[in-house]
């Protein structure tokens, strides 16, 4: 099945602690059904000091579902993703403006 979120897909969260935050898709795991979303799901994480790499309680944005997710359109609100064919290629589009995405 095609992907209707993509990774740097503008997305808005529907259900959850997070509900009603916006927020770009920096990740995306199709098998496991879940995406990680910037400033969306944050967890503190305590890392140990490295070399390279400053310890202490570092904010990591965790995976989400994409049921708990929807696509935001050209005018900022919750659309739901459909295709539809254009010059014979496959294209998303927003169901409620009818616009390709």
């Amino acid at each position: 099945m095609a992907a209707k979120l993509k990774k740097g897909d503008k997305v808005v969260v529907l259900a959850g602690k997070d509900k009603g935050k916006e927020g770009e898709i920096s990740s995306v795991d199709p098998k496991a059904g879940k995406a990680v979303v910037e400033g969306v799901n944050i967890a503190i994480r305590h890392t140990k000091q490295s070399q390279n790499a400053q310890g202490g309680r570092i904010p990591k944005a965790m995976p989400i579902d994409l049921s708990n997710l929807a696509l935001l359109d050209s005018n900022g609100k919750a659309t739901r993703v459909g295709f539809r064919e254009e010059d014979g290629k496959k294209v998303r589009f927003a169901k409620t403006t009818g616009e390709a995405v």
